[in-house]
């Protein structure tokens, strides 16, 4: 499937506050996609914008299909390198939209409570596939979240690599103020991301908001912004850290970070032993290391796709 980006000419260089202009000025959703904005603000980095503004980018039927599709390409596409996921509009997302998924979770097909049940599981685990392919995506994945981040929006963030913020933002575990337990990530990667699990217990059993100073002493984001335009750009500025590095080195990591967190120690250096058995044959290191010699950045190198 061909996906429309947005290239800069590779001779043209723009400050990043210019590009992150660029990236929260998109004019509508990417064809074929009705709630995502795709672009590529440099040659190796490609922005998604969550593109439902009028609904406050509420996730509705198509979004849960179209954000597999898009992250199983970005995964195989061997230009991008880093990818920033970022909500257009007044705020990152409001979450599930309960009107257009009413049909869906409401009113089941099946001719007994078995039936039933076994459909109602298929659907959830559709659901939960589509944050599960962000953490999948051997990219690192940045998301930047203005306004406000909310129910599923959390899910979502949570399996992202990189999460930054807006002093004006909140999030909120919004699921049992409607009448049910997160089912797509929140509770298995939140006390993860955070390591209170007191604060994660807190947040998921009152649905209080955290505000942003909360969420970066607590460690859900890791850096806090002033308004939208210099959170982009410095979501920009660290995937183009990331882009700048060998490809090799970089989804190797974050692959391994990933293993890690969910295996024993024990397991993981095993893991990384068998990684790098292979990865440690390329030719990326001898520029790298080369780079480290000459006290200059990789980013001076040129790495082959992956």
């Amino acid at each position: 499937m061909l996906l429309c980006f947005f290239f800069l000419d590779k001779g043209l260089w723009l400050p990043s506050q210019t590009v992150a202009r660029a990236m929260s000025s998109s004019g509508g959703a990417t064809p074929p996609y009705t709630t995502l904005a795709i672009s590529r603000p440099t040659e190796s980095i490609t922005h998604v914008e969550l593109h439902r503004p009028e609904k406050r980018n509420a996730m509705n039927s198509a979004f849960w299909s179209e954000m597999v599709t898009c992250f199983n390409e970005l995964s195989e596409d061997p230009e991008c390198r880093a990818v920033v996921v970022s909500g257009a509009g007044k705020l990152f997302t409001a979450g599930i939209d309960l009107m257009d998924m009413m049909n869906n979770i409401l009113q089941p097909e099946g001719d007994d409570t078995a039936r039933i049940s076994w459909g109602l599981k298929k659907k959830i685990r559709k659901f939960q596939e589509t944050f599960s392919v962000i953490e999948k995506c051997p990219k690192p994945v940045v998301v930047a979240i203005h306004g406000a981040c909310v129910g599923a929006g959390v899910d979502m963030i949570t399996a992202c690599d990189i999460r930054l913020c807006t002093q004006d933002a909140w999030f909120q575990v919004k699921e049992v103020d409607i009448g049910l337990a997160a089912d797509v990530g929140t509770l298995q990667r939140l006390p993860k991301v955070i390591g209170s699990q007191s604060l994660v217990n807190e947040l998921a059993l009152t649905a209080r908001k955290m505000y942003a100073d909360e969420a970066k002493s607590s460690g859900l984001v890791s850096r806090v912004f002033a308004d939208k335009e210099a959170m982009m750009a410095g979501a920009l500025e660290i995937a183009g850290e990331i882009a700048g590095r060998s490809p090799v080195a970089v989804q190797g990591t974050k692959i391994n970070l990933i293993y890690a967190r969910n295996h024993s120690v024990a397991d993981g250096l095993d893991y990384i032993a068998t990684w790098n058995m292979s990865m440690l044959q390329t030719e990326d290191l001898m520029k790298s290391a080369q780079a480290a010699l000459e006290k200059k950045s990789p980013k001076t190198k040129t790495y082959s796709k992956l």
